[in-house]
């Protein structure tokens, strides 16, 4: 049955956690495995077992993995003056809030003559992935390629599929155009991954990848980040979701849209409502379904909404308590007074708070990253920011004076763990002090 009502106040605990519980991937060993087996390839084999995936997945090899330069900036005029308009002002708003997020470096005493710091430093290099599939996602590329930038990354790469050896599509190549991205490779899937996590004859090795992908990418982020020698995967991820918050109060339209949005990400997206009032339930589902029937990716739409439920709670209070166990990937609050709510939500990726602020305009321009934990990392996890494509260095500088009056602290806490050469190095610039102040 697509999108059921549940009285989720009747269910005792196990009926509660079964009403929550996300899809599962029971193919998961096998594709990690098959996954393995790619990456190892790629790491041996460089370009060859690249382009032999291509041809054999993507329906044909492209004529070479790198992007020319005049592809990217003729990728422009193949967009319609309103498509590019969008991509730039998407582009200013993302800049903007992210720029916002920079942090000045630290620097206190934390006694006199102890000095400790933090400063900042950019990662090298990031491999930026922007899958392929039935639709363009230009989206995803500035959302990390802009934050990239701002934190000072030297050298930003993108790969992304040319499906059946053809262009890819010149809304991504003009999204990288616009973001100051020149090294586009035309190659997708878990291949790519390893690909950037290792290097070949023509793709660069990178410390870190980020960007979304199918099971595939996924899987072979989180097998190179296992590497030492491979690279650091941005977050943990899994199939997309949304859940909403709604009372009597609310617009059925508006919430069955907005469930709708999510679920036609993926047959594995799911999408939850949780509202206090049966008759916003019961409108909300005869929507969804309404709406369904026009929707072009109704076949993906089917099978998602199959695990996506409409819960009936007691309040809202109690949906929000729900909420934050269930720690969503996006959050949309329709409900009187939502901001009122605002400090009570411990667990999301992004909140999107009342009737005019629909779960788009976050994917999309509003500035707020997209790339957000899902599968319940919520509950740990923060969304994609500059900070990710940074590292923040400590640095302790003492002086002799700092050294003898806080050193005996490090010598009696070293000795207390058992660990004399901790204590060793301390004391003998100790007794080198008092040696001096002797002599």
């Amino acid at each position: 049955m697509m999108l059921p009502i549940i009285d989720y106040r009747a269910l005792d605990t196990a009926g509660r956690r079964a009403a929550l519980a996300r899809p599962a991937n029971e193919s998961r060993a096998t594709l990690v495995q098959s996954v393995r087996e790619t990456v190892a390839r790629v790491r041996a084999q460089g370009d060859a077992a690249v382009l032999d995936y291509a041809a054999r997945f993507d329906g044909g090899a492209p004529p070479a993995l790198r992007v020319p330069k005049e592809d990217l900036q003729a990728a422009p005029s193949a967009l319609t003056n309103s498509e590019v308009a969008a991509l730039q002002r998407a582009i200013v708003n993302v800049r903007r809030f992210h720029t916002a997020q920079l942090s000045a470096a630290l620097s206190i005493e934390t006694e006199p003559g102890v000095r400790c710091e933090r400063i900042v430093r950019p990662i090298d290099a990031v491999g930026l992935y922007v899958p392929g599939g039935s639709a363009p996602l230009p989206s995803a590329l500035i959302m990390s390629a802009i934050p990239a930038e701002i934190a000072g990354c030297r050298r930003r790469i993108l790969c992304t599929p040319a499906a059946g050896g053809r262009a890819i599509h010149p809304a991504i190549l003009a999204a990288a155009l616009f973001c100051g991205i020149d090294e586009v490779y035309a190659v997708g899937g878990a291949q790519a991954i390893a690909a950037m996590a290792f290097g070949t004859e023509t793709i660069p090795k990178v410390d870190k990848i980020f960007g979304p992908g199918s099971a595939w990418v996924t899987a072979a982020k989180q097998v190179v980040a296992e590497d030492p020698d491979g690279a650091a995967l941005d977050l943990p991820a899994g199939p997309s979701e949304v859940l909403v918050i709604a009372d009597a109060s609310a617009n059925p339209d508006f919430v069955a849209a907005d469930l709708l949005a999510q679920a036609e990400h993926d047959p594995l997206s799911q999408a939850i409502l949780l509202t206090d009032s049966v008759k916003l339930a019961d409108a909300v589902r005869d929507a969804a379904l309404a709406m369904l029937a026009r929707l072009s990716r109704r076949s993906i739409l089917e099978e998602s909404l199959q695990r996506s439920r409409i819960l009936l709670v007691a309040d809202i209070d109690e949906a929000i308590a729900v909420s934050n166990e269930y720690g969503p990937e996006h959050l949309l609050l329709q409900v009187a007074r939502a901001r009122e709510y605002l400090p009570e939500i411990r667990s999301a990726g992004s909140i999107f708070l009342g009737p005019w602020s629909p779960e788009p305009m976050g994917d999309y321009c509003s500035g707020t990253n997209h790339v957000l934990p899902t599968y319940g990392y919520a509950r740990a996890y923060s969304g994609l920011s500059v900070l990710d494509f940074q590292k923040r260095i400590t640095v302790q500088e003492l002086s002799a004076p700092g050294l003898a009056a806080l050193g005996p602290t490090a010598s009696t806490l070293a000795r207390l763990e058992g660990l004399d050469a901790h204590a060793l190095a301390v004391d003998l610039r100790l007794q080198s002090l008092t040696d001096v102040a002797n002599s």
